[in-house]
């Protein structure tokens, strides 16, 4: 297979689009779409976003030195592009979206209630790259949806129906392949 050349860029596709909230008052709650984040270290959990210092959650972040990751579903891709493209400058984006919330136990942003999965993150280290600043963070509480779980206690996050982003597009999981680990099982099983 031929391949082109393109100009440097970023080019690890797909990605977990995920909802960041922060905030710490009910007049400054807001929600902010972010597609650049990851896993940074297992021992001790960290994870990583990054955001345009010129996004309105930027400071808001940065003041309370933490920030609520809220994973996101095909049920919810209509709300995740919504707060992506708005800024919670001009509008309450959690409300105009329906978006229901608790509040964190340690970081007192928005739990969203949609999420499957909500990660309390406490902001440890904030590196200036260029357009993007990364907010390194150490993650402090995690909150599961009950039913995702197993009668043995094992997380099954494709209940969920988890969606991606691809290229300015957003898509479901496709198909299981296989876990980690099955392509050097004694039978090769993949479940």
């Amino acid at each position: 297979m031929s391949k082109i050349q393109w100009k440097p860029g970023n080019m690890l596709y797909p990605l977990p689009v995920v909802i960041v909230t922060c905030g710490e008052t009910t007049e400054e709650y807001n929600g902010i779409t972010i597609a650049w984040t990851g896993t940074i270290c297992t021992n001790p959990p960290m994870t990583y976003i990054s955001i345009r210092p010129t996004r309105h959650s930027y400071d808001i972040i940065k003041r309370q030195g933490g920030f609520v990751i809220n994973l996101t579903t095909e049920e919810m891709a209509f709300a995740t592009d919504y707060i992506g493209v708005k800024t919670g400058a001009k509008e309450a984006k959690l409300d105009k979206m329906k978006l229901d919330y608790d509040i964190g136990e340690i970081i007192k942003a928005p739990l969203l209630r949609n999420s499957p999965v909500c990660i309390e993150c406490e902001t440890t280290e904030i590196l200036e790259l260029g357009s993007h600043h990364m907010f390194m963070a150490k993650v402090v509480k995690v909150h599961v949806e009950e039913n995702l779980m197993d009668d043995s206690n094992k997380f099954h996050l494709d209940k969920s129906k988890p969606i991606v982003y691809s290229h300015g597009n957003y898509y479901g999981l496709g198909e299981y392949k296989g876990k980690f680990g099955y392509s050097v099982s004694k039978k090769g099983k993949r479940n």
